[in-house]
């Protein structure tokens, strides 16, 4: 029997899964390790912290198969993080990762060597402070002495790749992220590159997804219990990872992910990027392909504020009653008509990225009254999301990137009622998977290609992914959703000099 593994190097931990060639899970192992916030918006990871879970996490599932059987392996993981190693291979520094927020005077710098308009024509985004090309300046502009000793640059699932076949290597997809790639071309930038001053040989090989990028040492495999010239593909960054494990690999298809954050993603076999920069475009996991991907920072985030704050005794209830808090606060929601009773809720408790790429934005209940309890705001929290998910969805179709097969995942992608207002604003049927192994999924897949176990990502993806639920929309539903959804889109540009004057109280 042929088995493949995909390990996900996540922010919380490391999860590794055994899966056999059609996806069903044959063991899975988890380890988490910590967060060092050395400062206030810095956020740092111990490369050794991630290994060492990757190599107990492997170990632990390679205790269910023989060695000879496991065919493959594919790495996922948090994208745009900073690993940096000297001459002999050993990490300089703690890893700045992707939410750390130090870097504005970084992206200032790379817009300013690079120009705004050509930056985003070759990279497709505009400079951010959660990618890497920033973090690179950082060490360089404040601990020159670790730039000088480095030799190598690599993102946190390419750390696990050297250490499993000592290869200095990465992919399209992550690869993506780092504010380094041409990404309509699929190659490292020579001309950002050169404007940074970067050399090129800090830089591994970039490679596609499902491509072979190298095989298990005797080192590692006496260190997991894998077999030693076992081959691991190239994987993907998390969200890429995501889309083939949820089977969203062909043009039409997109997810929605419901998370502390949201995400939409599609997936577009020809190059779409905004101008405006609203939106990411990144390479894909599938070769010759790209994604569109805009985020709403407060998603789930939102709810779960709610909840904390407001819905104590549904958290008291739902544990006397053994079910979760949130199932209880949809049926509450539930009993409300769309619209919440004329109250609507902006979800920008963190800023926001995907319309209005504006830091300064926050949280707005509008419209309430002395009418309004706790499930109308609860209501308008989910309805609040939706939208916000709806603007996402609605920038990626005036790319003319068309979707009409939507993927749900996440926390809040287990509500029906959540995935009935995304089907109801789309105006497309949202579905669940029946697997909830998405990067893991997804990378093991890519495995499979580089092994020859399918043909394509695509033709492994229909023989693997299955549906589980599915939510229609209901045209009565969209119709009353339509004046709502449009009076949301006004409230922000009303208040956007207000949320400005507001950080300045």
């Amino acid at each position: 029997m042929a088995y493949y593994i995909g390990v996900d190097i996540g922010t919380s931990g490391t999860k590794t899964v055994l899966f056999d060639k059609l996806g069903n899970i044959i063991a899975s192992a988890l380890e988490e390790y910590p967060l060092y916030q050395p400062q206030n918006g810095y956020a740092e990871q111990d490369p050794a912290d991630w290994w060492n879970a990757a190599r107990n996490t492997i170990a632990a599932v390679m205790k269910h198969v023989s060695a000879d059987e496991v065919k493959g392996i594919g790495l996922s993981g948090q994208m745009h993080g900073l690993v940096m190693l000297d001459e002999k291979g050993e990490v300089i520094r703690r890893s700045i990762i992707w939410c750390d927020q130090r870097t504005a005077a970084e992206c200032a710098e790379i817009t300013e060597k690079v120009g705004a308009e050509r930056l985003i024509e070759i990279t497709a985004n505009p400079a951010l402070t959660g990618f890497t090309a920033s973090k690179i300046l950082w060490v360089r502009n404040h601990e020159p002495e670790n730039y000088a000793r480095c030799r190598k640059i690599l993102l946190p699932k390419d750390y696990i790749r050297y250490k499993l076949t000592g290869e200095f290597a990465t992919e399209v997809s992550d690869a993506s992220g780092m504010q380094l790639l041409d990404v309509p071309g699929r190659c490292w930038s020579e001309e950002v590159l050169e404007k940074l001053d970067i050399d090129i040989d800090l830089l591994g090989k970039v490679y596609e997804s499902p491509d072979v990028t190298g095989t298990v040492t005797a080192e590692a495999a006496a260190l997991t219990g894998l077999k030693e010239g076992t081959i691991v593909v190239g994987g993907a960054g998390d969200n890429a990872a995501a889309a083939v494990g949820t089977g969203v690999v062909e043009d039409g298809k997109a997810f929605t992910t419901i998370g502390t954050s949201g995400v939409v993603y599609a997936h577009s076999s020809a190059i779409s990027i905004d101008p405006k920069g609203r939106v990411h475009t990144f390479c894909c996991a599938v070769p010759g392909a790209w994604h569109i991907m805009g985020v709403t920072q407060g998603a789930g985030l939102s709810l779960k504020w709610f909840r904390d704050n407001f819905c104590s005794a549904e958290k008291e209830t739902a544990a006397l009653m053994d079910t979760d808090p949130y199932v209880l606060m949809d049926k509450e929601a539930e009993t409300v008509p769309i619209g919440a009773d004329r109250l609507l809720y902006l979800p920008y408790l963190m800023g926001e990225r995907t319309p209005h790429l504006d830091p300064d934005a926050r949280g707005v209940f509008f419209g309430l009254s002395a009418v309004h309890g706790k499930k109308e705001m609860l209501r308008a929290v989910m309805e609040g999301v939706a939208f916000s998910l709806n603007d996402c969805k609605n920038i990626i179709g005036g790319m003319g990137v068309p979707v009409d097969d939507m993927m749900a995942c996440g926390g809040g992608g287990r509500s029906p009622l959540w995935r009935q207002m995304l089907a109801d604003l789309y105006g497309c049927p949202v579905k669940t998977v029946d697997s909830k192994e998405g990067p893991a999924l997804g990378v093991a897949i890519l495995a499979m290609v580089g092994a020859g176990e399918y043909a394509s990502v695509a033709e492994a993806c229909r023989a693997i992914i299955r549906t589980d639920k599915v939510q229609e929309p209901v045209a009565g539903n969209s119709e009353a959703y339509a004046p709502v959804y449009e009076l949301y889109t006004k409230i922000y540009p009303a208040l956007k000099e207000n949320f400005a004057a507001l950080q300045k109280l």
